[in-house]
Order: structure tokens, then sequence, then C-alpha cells
């Protein structure tokens, strides 16, 4: 059996920049997808061709029994998984008068309820081998408020309570559990977020005003960080949550 990291929703943004900057720092990399198989295969086939080892596994990590189905394949392909980055999210934006329930619970079954049944088909195999490393992206407006996200903000406030609580007990089998909390960053998400006149002039007020560095993240510098608490460096760290935001919040 092969040690590996899974990396879910790491077929593109954030997640795919992960698999990537992973890869490069010699790890296995599993590439977990919910419906884009031609984006996960081109993130594997990349790894690939720079000398790595990738493997692709579908499943809607929001969905338990899919979670447990693709835990088992990966077992069946001769991996543990040996390091777990909790990645996958989407968002529903909108106020919460005119919020659905669907869009409340859509996005705290993808953001939160993953995390959760990825992590318990992990965690059991590394306590038997006291060994193993859980990084969960979590955000900023997991931290502060932010107008028409209070279903994203409540997953990811909620992330980042869970990395504490699961650091505290799991700490004496030599398991990290640490988070990080990006700001805004420059992805497909954001890209999508511009296509409203009204939202593109908020964040362009947001950049120009409230972050320090005066420009918005890359994704590899998210990656950078969720590399760098997986890795030895880190040995002594666990239940933290690092910002990455350009100071937004400061």
């Amino acid at each position: 059996m092969k040690n590996a990291v899974l990396v879910t929703g790491g077929s593109r943004g954030i997640g795919k920049a992960i698999c990537q900057v992973l890869a490069r720092r010699g790890w296995i990399v599993l590439v977990n997808y919910q419906k884009n198989e031609q984006a996960a295969l081109a993130v594997r086939d990349a790894i690939r061709e720079g000398g790595g080892e990738s493997e692709i596994f579908q499943a809607d990590v929001a969905d338990r029994e899919q979670v447990k189905a693709m835990l088992a394949q990966i077992k069946e392909r001769g991996y543990w998984v040996n390091a777990l980055v909790n990645n996958a999210g989407i968002t529903r934006d909108k106020l919460l008068p005119m919020m659905s329930g669907e869009e409340w619970e859509s996005v705290i079954a993808t953001n939160l309820n993953s995390a959760f049944y990825c992590i318990k088909e992990v965690i059991q195999k590394m306590i038997v081998r006291k060994n193993g490393c859980i990084v969960n992206v979590a955000s900023v407006s997991g931290i502060r408020g932010q107008a028409g996200q209070s279903n994203y903000g409540a997953a990811k406030a909620g992330m980042l309570a869970l990395t504490r609580s699961l650091a505290r007990e799991v700490g004496r089998y030599n398991i990290r559990v640490n988070a990080v909390a990006p700001g805004f960053i420059d992805t497909d998400m954001l890209t999508a977020m511009n296509q409203d006149e009204s939202i593109k002039a908020m964040l362009e007020e947001t950049r120009n005003n409230h972050v320090p560095l005066k420009r918005f993240g890359k994704a590899e510098e998210v990656a950078n960080v969720v590399s760098f608490l997986l890795s030895a460096e880190a040995s002594y760290m666990t239940g933290q949550a690092i910002v990455v935001d350009g100071g937004l919040t400061l």
C-alpha cells in the first residue's frame, strides 16, 4: 500500500493548485472530482507528465455513501490516505431573507458535511497507524461576516471549529489537523462573481480599499500554505488556522 494525499474538489481552482504543488513536493496525489472528469484527467495527466503519480476518483463528497465507495476504491487500488485535504466547496450567495432551504442545505452539505464524511472514512486508519495529517480549506468568511454569505460563512466557521476540536481529539495519535482560510483568490469562482456588475464593483472596492496588498491572491499561494501544513516543517503545528488574505482581516 502506498501513502497518498486525497484532495477533494481537486479538478479546479484552489484544489487544482493544491494537487499540482503537492505533486511537485513528491506526494502521490489522489484527485477527487464530482462531475468534470476531463478537468480531473487534465490535472492527473499534468502531474504524470511532470514525473509524479496521480489517480482520479469521482464522488460527490456531500453524499456519505459516495464517500464510502470512493475510499473503498482507493484502498482497492493500493493506496492509504495518509493525508487529507478537505477543499471541496460551492457558493450559493443570497441575502438570508431570500435564501431557500436548498441553497442553505447544499452549501452546508458540500462545504462542511463533506469534511466530516471524508474524515470519518480515513481517521481510524490514521489512528491505528499513529500517523496522518488533515488540512481543512476554510475561508475568511468563517471569521468575519459577509452579507449574502450566511450559508457559506456558517459552513466555513464550522470547518474552523471542526479543525480545533479534532486536533484535540487525535493529537495523541500523532495526527495533526490544521486549516487554511483564504480571502479573495483569483479562481473561476471569483471570475463568475465578476459577471455581476454590482458584485464586480464591490470586489474592486474591496481590493483597492480593504486589502493592504492591493491585489487578490493566487491559488498557488494558498496551495503553498497547504503544502507547508502537510510537511515535516509544520510538525509541531495542530489546531491552527492560517489566514491567506493579503491582510483583509487585519
